[in-house]
């Protein structure tokens, strides 16, 4: 992986709400929460600031991050984040642990490649719709990947990518792709300027005929 991640943190007895707004005005700190691998769950804080600037990296989401929590270092995931609704402020945040031999489940962002030049998009007039911008995987902490690339660039007019089209790394599965459908992840669908331009053509074609 190309980004590591860590942050400081503290662990904290002072629980509840008003703990937790105490941290958040006081200090400046971020409640949050490390749980799993068959531990006691870990409250924790940690400075706000730290926790913004980090979240402005997209791996951050999707890689295996190290809380160093009182001079012990903790390798974690993040499962899950509370912002505040109308303020740049991030409320709470829960940490899963993980461990070298045991699988985890998390999201991961798509990157969709070749839009701009793909043959519905070119050539056809199209737009692209997409349907996921993440999907769950599941795989090893070693094999975790930071995204996972959906080339577009075959794709004509009415073409959908469905999971099972993407092309996984090595050691990687998807969790939606064993439920009842195969979901639609991305389309290149005909705009309204892209269909008239055609009829317009074709005018023009049939014109010249006569």
């Amino acid at each position: 992986m190309s980004n590591q991640f860590e942050l400081n943190a503290q662990a904290r007895a002072d629980l509840g709400k008003g703990a937790s707004r105490r941290l958040r005005r006081n200090a400046n700190l971020m409640p949050a929460i490390i749980y799993g691998a068959d531990k006691a769950p870990t409250q924790i804080s940690i400075p706000h600031k730290d926790m913004v600037k980090a979240l402005e990296n997209e791996a951050f989401y999707s890689h295996i991050l190290t809380l160093n929590v009182d001079g012990a270092k903790e390798k974690v995931i993040l499962k899950d984040l509370q912002r505040h609704p109308a303020k740049a402020v991030v409320l709470h945040a829960d940490f899963l642990r993980v461990s070298a031999d045991h699988e985890l489940t998390t999201h991961v962002p798509l990157h969709f490649l070749n839009e701009e030049s793909c043959k519905g998009v070119k050539l056809g007039g199209g737009a692209v719709t997409h349907n996921l911008i993440e999907v769950e995987i599941r795989c090893l902490p070693a094999d975790l990947p930071e995204f996972i690339e959906v080339d577009m660039g075959a794709l004509d007019l009415g073409d959908i990518v469905h999971l099972s089209d993407i092309k996984l790394p090595k050691g990687v599965a998807l969790v939606q792709l064993g439920l009842d459908h195969d979901l639609a992840v991305a389309s290149v669908q005909a705009t309204r300027g892209g269909k008239e331009e055609a009829a317009s053509e074709s005018d023009e074609e049939g014109a010249s005929e006569e």
